[in-house]
């Protein structure tokens, strides 16, 4: 039996009016992403890929259509639920990183905990066993600007995943990055993604990058215009 989709989305569409006409981004979008998938979206600038991961994400609303996360339909969520919903959901990996810079290393990672009232020593022990997977336990008390852009990155991948949420999306998260450790941040993100069990969606133009999904989903003027689902190696 299927299993229930962690996404789904249904005739969805993104419309921009400029005041003297109307931009539509996405033009009927319909998709299902199941538990444990990896997913990589891609496209040419412009394909709306960003503006998908955004209504994904609920940091914005489709303009007509529906976006069920986990069973909850997110596109007609207020803004304090959605604010939650994405706390105990989504986890977040950025191209900036958006660490706190007064914060260390172990301190970035406990901050989603932290705003869910989740605090005490297992809270801690998983930050520092997450950052012990992604190879910075020797970083726990440093701040960002002790930390190079690669561990800097570490972090923030660490801290996407501390409330084990069921999605995790990430926007062209390696993009920043020298090759050598771009390719060690997705390997990192694609191990901790089967150890955690999520659901990842990664936004790139990067082929290489794309070939480690299971799936992959092209984007064209704001239409699904080949979704290929592979056997991993």
């Amino acid at each position: 039996m299927p299993s229930q989709p962690v996404l789904s989305l249904q005739s969805v569409t993104k419309s921009i009016d400029t005041g003297t006409h109307r931009v539509d981004i996405l033009r009927g979008i319909d998709l299902e992403i199941h538990p444990g998938e990896f997913v990589a979206v891609m496209g040419a600038s412009g394909s709306g890929k960003s503006t998908l991961l955004g209504l994904l994400a609920g940091l914005d609303s489709p303009t007509t259509g529906s976006i069920q996360l986990d069973g909850d339909e997110i596109s007609r969520l207020g803004e304090d639920a959605l604010s939650e919903l994405r706390g105990r959901k989504i986890g977040f990996v950025f191209q900036s990183y958006q660490l706190i810079p007064t914060l260390t290393a172990e301190e970035n990672v406990l901050l989603p905990a932290e705003l869910a009232g989740e605090t005490g020593e297992q809270a801690a022990t998983r930050a520092r066993m997450l950052l012990t997977t992604v190879g910075l336990q020797d970083r726990l008390d440093h701040y960002p600007v002790q930390l190079s852009g690669g561990e800097q990155q570490r972090v923030a991948l660490a801290r996407a995943f501390m409330r084990k949420p069921p999605l995790l999306l990430a926007d062209e998260s390696t993009g920043n990055l020298d090759s050598i450790n771009g390719r060690q941040i997705l390997d990192l993100l694609v191990a901790l993604n089967s150890q955690e069990g999520a659901t990842l969606v990664l936004v790139t133009h990067d082929r290489d990058l794309a070939a480690l999904a299971t799936r992959i989903i092209t984007l064209r003027d704001g239409l699904v215009v080949s979704d290929e689902r592979k056997t991993p190696e």
